[in-house]
């Protein structure tokens, strides 16, 4: 069976391991039901030397010193990788074990178990791409580029995704002790962490405190979730919500089609994608009819944990002049993967199309460059829709997240070129701090919220 998908850059399997660390390195992103049969080829002349391989087979089994490291599935599961590894497309094209495909599948559907994060292979070492909300991950700190260097005291360094992976994966409410490298400091610790039930709650809203805008999350592209965007923008515009900032930060992908669905809510013509083959035929993927908030002012959050789908999604919005893009340079997910089955339930991950922006710009190991750069100080975790129910505008501006609250005061700012003399999100807003009001109102600086 073949399942075409897009994905995330990475060795991608996106880990339900949940780290999802069901999954593995990266993520997906197309997963539309496009199935068929994967046939096996025949030796040729200038096919696999078949002997050569054999060969090298018994004489592992017949010579090599330690036998209990002569099993069978790990050294066949080590030969298939290698082949996909020797095409060179590093991060993309994959071998999957059952048990990744198996997380793999769980993340489209939205729940899986495990620690909560996604994770790759890089630099001969397995990293965490981004932690999802609410999970274990997220609560114990990790981020982006944290290495993994040892589960359970024992050193994965140099071992296959799927080996560490495996030894991450367990059931819910179980522990396992990770150690981590953070190349942002030059740290390494011990973090421990029990294993959870994570079903995702990937499209989460709240109005800002002291504001007629939104606070729009989309953690993942799952199953249904473009049209838990509609409905969330609908309630939003009959609660009159005038303005949202569109958070795709640690969003590591998911389904291509939902990914479209998503970006028509905003947009009410042209492309969402390109799709180019390997004779460089191009296919454009155009947005599809019924957005219910094209004229909704709007910013677009990412950075370096945002992939696949989040890239597909912010470089539309981003070519089509639709919202401004806050933040950082994304992770640079580039192909379309097609999923070829094996017959122990294992799959091949095979590079069949590379995508673009609407406007033709390659993404793939190049990421969205946003439109304006704002890193997260030290040490500040990203705001979320969950934390901020019960903020004041006061807290909200102490939370230090600069990326949002620079989303914030560009959206303030585009109102202010709009409204004469009038500054709607504030005025109308109820618990302005005075100092805040007073400041917007004699237009003495740029609204202060950075």
């Amino acid at each position: 069976m073949i399942k075409n998908r897009l994905r995330r850059a990475a060795t991608l399997f996106l880990i339900v391991i949940a780290l999802m660390l069901g999954m593995s390195a990266g993520v997906v992103l197309d997963r539309q039901a496009l199935t068929a049969s994967a046939q096996s080829g025949t030796t040729t002349d200038s096919g696999p030397n078949f002997q050569l391989i054999t060969e090298a087979w018994n004489k592992i089994q017949q010579n090599y010193v330690d036998h209990s490291a002569e099993q069978t599935q790990p050294l066949t599961y080590g030969a298939i990788s290698g082949m996909v590894n020797a095409l060179g497309d590093t991060g993309h094209s994959t071998f999957l074990s059952p048990e990744m495909v198996k997380s793999e599948h769980n993340y489209t559907q939205g729940q899986f178990e495990g620690i909560g994060a996604e994770v790759q292979s890089k630099n001969g070492h397995v990293e965490i791409v981004a932690p999802f909300d609410d999970s274990p991950a997220q609560k114990a700190g990790l981020h982006a580029g944290d290495a993994i260097l040892k589960v359970d005291g024992a050193d994965v360094s140099g071992l296959p995704i799927d080996q560490v992976i495996s030894r991450i994966l367990g059931s819910a409410g179980t522990s396992v002790t990770i150690t981590i490298f953070d190349p942002t400091d030059g740290r390494t610790f011990d973090v421990t962490l029990v294993r959870a039930k994570i079903t995702m709650n990937n499209v989460t809203w709240q109005k800002l405190p002291g504001t007629t805008i939104a606070h729009l999350r989309l953690a993942g592209f799952s199953q249904g979730v473009s049209q838990q965007v509609k409905q969330a923008l609908t309630n939003m515009q009959q609660q009159g919500i005038t303005g949202v900032i569109f958070d795709l930060r640690n969003n590591p992908g998911g389904l291509l089609n939902e990914a479209v669905n998503t970006a028509s809510q905003f947009l009410s013509s042209g492309d969402v994608l390109l799709e180019q083959d390997a004779q460089g035929q191009v296919t454009h993927v155009r947005v599809r009819a019924g957005g219910v908030a094209t004229q909704m002012s709007m910013a677009v959050l990412v950075n370096a944990g945002s992939a696949s789908a989040s890239e597909i999604v912010a470089g539309a919005l981003q070519d089509a002049h639709r919202a401004t893009v806050i933040g950082e340079t994304t992770f640079g997910t580039g192909t379309v993967l097609s999923e070829f089955s094996l017959s122990d339930g294992s799959a091949l991950m095979l590079a069949v199309q590379e995508w673009l922006t609407p406007n033709g710009r390659v993404i793939w190991h190049k990421g969205i460059v946003p439109d304006q750069t704002v890193a997260l100080p030290s040490g500040v975790i990203a705001l979320t829709p969950s934390g901020e129910r019960d903020m004041t505008a006061d807290q909200l501006k102490a939370s230090n997240d600069q990326q949002l609250l620079q989303a914030l005061n560009l959206l303030y700012q585009k109102a202010n070129n709009t409204e004469t003399g009038t500054f709607a999100y504030l005025t109308t807003a109820p618990n302005v701090p005075a100092n805040i009001l007073a400041l917007e109102l004699s237009q003495i600086e740029n609204l202060g919220w950075v």
